[in-house]
């Protein structure tokens, strides 16, 4: 290959690169979201939860199931990790970037 068609090549990578960036910016705006408003309820449950005077008189596991809220809230953070949602998350953002710096 020459370099025309090298160049060539590149760019259908990047023009490919791009449409599949934009492809993933409203599921990733959703999924966002979804993990900001599950980590501000985690924290305010936690925050419920440390300040509760129970807590520390009673077991922790008695303490998790007198906060039905942060339990929850907290499982549910837990489950959306082990599902992935860092990867739905941070990727677009990786791939945004690195197509940022390849055109300097």
């Amino acid at each position: 290959m020459n370099s025309l068609e090298q160049a060539e090549d590149l760019k259908a990578f990047e023009r490919r690169l791009t449409e599949y960036i934009h492809c993933l910016q409203p599921a990733t705006g959703r999924w966002r979201m979804l993990l900001i408003v599950v980590s501000v309820c985690t924290a305010t449950g936690a925050w419920n939860w440390l300040i509760d005077p129970e807590t520390q008189k009673v077991s922790f596991f008695t303490s998790l199931w007198n906060h039905p809220f942060f339990t929850i809230s907290c499982i549910t953070l837990i489950g959306l990790f082990f599902a992935g949602i860092h990867k739905r998350v941070v990727a677009p953002s990786i791939c945004s970037m690195s197509n940022c710096i390849s055109r300097i």
